[in-house]
């Protein structure tokens, strides 16, 4: 894989101030504001987000810890060691450890966030234990950003239409070639609406949501919602 296409933290090829990263800064301020509209979150609620990244490439890395106003009520956590988080947004607690593992009791905070980690945790049981984990910990609410596999541009490799193909089958073409990282299960596993409707087919005591975001009129992320309690008046 030569240097270029060797992908950073966030598990991406491209350039910051390429094309690709600033229609990415702009979908996730679409997200931050679906996220507060549909979890309604409180001044006063703890917010917990998982999968902070230790990359400080883009401008729209952790943007809940940039974004959010009420620092001292997020717990950020990380397989990366992201700690500097601490330092620049004071309040924030950073505490390093596995999305699928998560060492809180259950119920530990109002709300809990994860954006674009759910395609890099492997396979389907491995999908469903991460989202299990975030139920657990919540009280109140989950909100949970992935890209949408059938959007025509793969947003990590920046390659177009291959990831339609059926998952062996791109796995296997970009298997020894500089796009070797992506062809690895446990690296990149993109997702589709049912595939997470059926991650929380369980969840019947739940409301549970899946909607698309839309760029040009296509879905490019998929955003779920469960709630576990009835919203606020």
């Amino acid at each position: 894989m030569t240097a270029v296409h060797k992908p950073n933290a966030q598990y991406n090829v491209a350039e910051p101030t390429s094309l690709p990263i600033r229609i990415a800064f702009h979908a996730r301020k679409r997200m931050y504001a679906r996220f507060l509209e549909k979890t309604r979150i409180q001044p006063n609620e703890s917010l917990l987000d998982v999968g902070v990244t230790s990359d400080q490439t883009y401008e729209a890395s952790n943007y809940v810890e940039a974004w959010y106003p009420h620092k001292d009520k997020i717990t950020a956590v990380g397989v990366d060691d992201a700690a500097f988080l601490e330092q620049r947004y004071p309040g924030v607690t950073f505490r390093k450890a596995d999305g699928k593992n998560l060492p809180f009791a259950d119920s530990s905070y109002d709300i809990v966030h994860s954006s674009a980690v759910l395609e890099h945790v492997g396979n389907f049981d491995n999908q469903r234990r991460f989202i299990d984990e975030l139920t657990r910990v919540a009280r109140r609410a989950v909100f949970l950003t992935t890209p949408n596999r059938w959007f025509p541009i793969e947003f990590h490799s920046v390659l177009p239409l291959v990831h339609w193909l059926p998952k062996p089958t791109f796995r296997k073409l970009l298997s020894g070639t500089r796009y070797h990282f992506f062809s690895i299960e446990d690296n990149l596993n993109l997702v589709d609406r049912g595939e997470i409707l059926a991650m929380c087919a369980h969840m019947t005591q739940y409301q549970v949501s899946v909607e698309a975001q839309r760029l040009l009129g296509i879905g490019s992320n998929l955003l779920l919602t469960i709630e576990k309690q009835a919203r606020r008046a």
